[in-house]
């Protein structure tokens, strides 16, 4: 069962997510100005959910049968989302927030596709679960910045 394209993309979304969990909490943590309590608690929302993701991913490169990645430093030399060592404005963090799920998407779209062709129903469904709730967290940030200012 085991596709080195589906394991080697699993790694990479496992990387991505990991470092797009730390910024999450780093936003959170230090999210300030007229938006800290509606961008504190979203970013608690989102990081939370990420930590589901990750395990699930996790789980889903062993059911393949390979080896997730497991180390801080593997994570980020395989990972293709940058840190954010700044502690930008609320909206530039929403910002980034909407340019990682962006990214995000873009890996998880080639993932599915290596998966259906190889008949992987399982990572394509997790994956598909997973694509839904970035395209919405992309509207509801977007949706968002229509009306906030700088935070």
């Amino acid at each position: 069962m085991s596709s080195p394209k589906i394991i080697d993309g699993l790694n990479g979304l496992l990387a991505d997510s990991t470092v797009f969990y730390q910024k999450l909490r780093h936003y959170h943590w230090n999210v300030d100005g007229r938006h800290f309590f509606e961008l504190h608690e979203k970013f608690e929302e989102l990081y939370t959910r990420w930590a589901v993701s990750i395990d699930e991913i996790a789980e889903r490169v062993l059911t393949v049968e390979g080896v997730p990645l497991h180390t801080l430093s593997s994570m980020l030399d395989a990972a293709s989302l940058e840190e954010d060592e700044s502690i930008p404005s609320g909206r530039a963090m929403v910002d980034a927030i909407e340019g990682d799920l962006a990214s995000l998407r873009e890996s998880i779209i080639g993932i599915i596709d290596h998966a259906e062709d190889a008949h992987d129903r399982g990572t394509a469904n997790l994956l598909d679960d997973l694509l839904d709730g970035i395209e919405k967290d992309r509207w509801m940030l977007r949706s968002w910045k229509k009306d906030a200012r700088t935070a």
